[in-house]
Formats: C-alpha cells, sequence, structure tokens
C-alpha cells in the first residue's frame, strides 16, 4: 500500500512529534511513501531557514512521485463536480484528493474538511 503524507503529517514528522516520527519512519524505510510535488511546495512555503528548505528538498528527492498527467485539470473538475470549494477546500488539497484517488494510494492528513470529504477508502488510519 502507498501512502501519501499529507503537508500536516510531513510537520508532525519534521517536528519529531513520536506519535508521527515513528510510523512515518516505517513507511519511509519500508518503501510506502509516495508524495505529490505540491506537498512539497507547501513545505517549502513555509520553511523558517535554509536548513529547513535543504531538509525538506532533500526528502523530496528520496521520495516517490505520482505522476499523473493534467492533476490540476483532473484537479479543477474533481473540485467542482464534488463541490469542494463550498466545502472549505481549496485546490492543492484537491490535487492531493485527486493524486491519491487517481493512484489508489491512502491519504494519512490531519486536515478535518478533506477527512470528511474524501471516502474513507483512501484515509490512512494507523
Amino acid at each position: 500500500m502507498k501512502v501519501i503524507l499529507d503537508t500536516s503529517i510531513w510537520i508532525e514528522f519534521f517536528k519529531g512529534k513520536s506519535e508521527y516520527f515513528e510510523i512515518c519512519q516505517q513507511l519511509l524505510d519500508k518503501g510506502q511513501v509516495t508524495t505529490i510535488e505540491l506537498i512539497f511546495a507547501e513545505l517549502l512555503q513555509g520553511a523558517l531557514n535554509k536548513r529547513e528548505v535543504e531538509m525538506i528538498k532533500a526528502y523530496f528527492e528520496l521520495v516517490p512521485k505520482v505522476e499523473i498527467e493534467q492533476l490540476y485539470i483532473l484537479s479543477g473538475e474533481f473540485s467542482k463536480n464534488e463541490k469542494l470549494m463550498s466545502k472549505g477546500i481549496g485546490l492543492i488539497d484537491a490535487c492531493i484528493m485527486t493524486a491519491t484517488i487517481r493512484s489508489k494510494a491512502r491519504l494519512w492528513t490531519l486536515d478535518k474538511k478533506i477527512k470528511t470529504h474524501l471516502h474513507p477508502d483512501f484515509l490512512f488510519v494507523y
């Protein structure tokens, strides 16, 4: 099973919070983590210093990527069809949800809105 770690989970991992760090590390060690570029773009947007930028970029290089042609277009359609904007879910989160569904992965997230609107089959629960 492939698992996409949402930005919220990566943040907890980088903080070293044991309840997230240990499971993330196990998933990484087993090669089960995959990602999309937008998640790491969000992480870089919030980086506080050069060391954090370098660490985020290093992990981005190591983690396999989900490659979906026209992800943004597909996500825009998904968002429109599911009325995600009216539910407070923006395009980046729609892209993460679309990538999860299309790659048949599981998403590990702390985002309550995503958890509410993404089918439980696509959520990672440990």
